[in-house]
């Protein structure tokens, strides 16, 4: 997962990007590309990974790399996710980390559904089904909800609302939410958020997909006398009806 100060970019946790995938096999395990995440060995993906359809190994080492650059302490774990309706195995992957940036604390958790797919020996493509982040400050952990679809069809109209799970009690918040250009997740960089002060317990946006199937990414800022919140999340943009529910 790749991001800035404050505002994480749902580029993906490892650096993996979309790709179109197959059943997942015996080799390589889970639990070698959990070790290889890890690992501070640059050889140590290339054992589990190979270039394929939407995978560079080498961005993905790139990626992690900033990653840690920004949280020493990264770690990933990679587990067995649920079925898909279709069939085909899934992959839970998550990573946490934590960092200090002078006065503030800053917790960073964020986690991805795959389907992973490989060429025998090493992963050489995946498909990410669903995907989020989330970065806090403050002592206490800001509850928030991110209330958006995991999938819409194209062209339709949706709602993109994040709130504030307990009552604000007066307090005086700030927000932002943006979707992220296609260039920008290129780049890894985020959004230009420009803070506006809530009247609410939080963001409600209408928005519309895309007319071609693909991804919607949206990043949000949350500034609140407690702490900060900054999250992203990503919408399947799908021209099937069926492929709403996964």
């Amino acid at each position: 997962m790749l991001l800035r100060p404050l505002l994480p970019a749902a580029v993906a946790l490892a650096g993996l990007v979309l790709g179109a995938a197959t059943p997942l096999r015996a080799a390589p395990s889970l639990q070698a590309l959990q070790e290889a995440l890890n690992s501070t060995s640059p050889e140590a993906l290339t054992a589990v990974l190979e270039p394929g359809q939407g995978l560079d190994p080498d961005e993905v080492a790139r990626r992690r790399l900033l990653l840690r650059e920004q949280f020493p302490d990264a770690s990933w774990s990679v587990q067995p996710g649920a079925p898909l309706k279709d069939g085909r195995s899934t992959t839970q992957i998550s990573v946490t980390g934590s960092r200090g940036e002078g006065p503030y604390q800053f917790r960073f958790q964020a986690q991805q559904q795959l389907v992973l797919g490989d060429g025998g020996s090493r992963f050489n493509s995946q498909e990410v089904i669903r995907e989020s982040s989330i970065l806090r400050s403050g002592d206490s952990d800001l509850q928030v909800s991110l209330l958006i679809p995991d999938a819409v069809l194209t062209g339709q109209r949706y709602d993109v609302d994040v709130v504030f799970d307990e009552p604000l009690d007066g307090a005086v918040v700030a927000g932002s939410l943006k979707p992220v250009t296609a260039g920008e997740l290129l780049r890894m960089r985020t959004p230009d958020l420009q803070l506006e002060a809530l009247g609410g317990g939080g963001i409600f946006k209408s928005a519309q997909a895309p007319y071609l199937p693909g991804t919607q990414t949206w990043a949000v800022l949350l500034v609140h006398p407690k702490g900060i919140v900054a999250a992203s999340k990503q919408v399947r943009v799908v021209a099937d009806r069926a492929a709403l529910s996964f």
